[in-house]
């Protein structure tokens, strides 16, 4: 330490100091403004990216409520259509049971109605054929007994003796 201070040279000491200061003015003016400048800017930059990713955090949040809101609306929803279509289906079926029955009911009144018609018509021709075979029948026997005429006699003395009784 004492070598430094025998050694100490007044003029250098100035010499470095006014070079030193003006390197600092150089520094200052060349170097330092643009550097802080940067790295003001990249601050900024920072800050607004950190302003930025808050606002989407918030937003994303505010869109997960929105979303899950809408999920649990659209479930709702979705559960009040299905309800909606097994009430319309159980109705439908129901309609269609009271259709069924009404046109069952309705083909097994015409049936009757039909088959009744045609036992009528039925009994009408039996009835028509028992009259026809009856009168042939009796167009026979009469043919029969008129073809002797002493049974045509006896049948002519038959039928007054049954005017005269009535």
């Amino acid at each position: 330490m004492e070598k430094l201070l025998e050694e100490f040279s007044l003029g250098l000491f100035v010499w470095q100091l006014v070079l030193f200061v003006g390197l600092l003015l150089l520094l200052r003016k060349y170097a330092w403004k643009p550097i802080l400048g940067a790295v003001e800017k990249r601050e900024e930059g920072i800050k607004d990216a950190l302003d930025a990713a808050e606002a989407a955090k918030k937003e994303m949040q505010n869109v997960t409520a929105d979303s899950e809101k809408l999920l649990r609306e659209a479930k709702v929803e979705r559960d009040a259509l299905l309800k909606e279509a097994r009430e319309i289906k159980e109705s439908i079926i129901s309609e269609a049971k009271e259709q069924a029955q009404v046109e069952g009911d309705k083909m097994i009144k015409q049936a009757q109605a039909t088959i009744e018609s045609e036992k009528k018509a039925a009994v009408a021709d039996i009835k028509a054929q028992v009259a026809n075979l009856s009168v042939e029948i009796a167009e026979k026997v009469i043919k029969e007994e008129l073809s002797d005429k002493g049974k045509q006699q006896k049948l002519v003395e038959d039928m007054l003796g049954d005017i005269k009784l009535n």
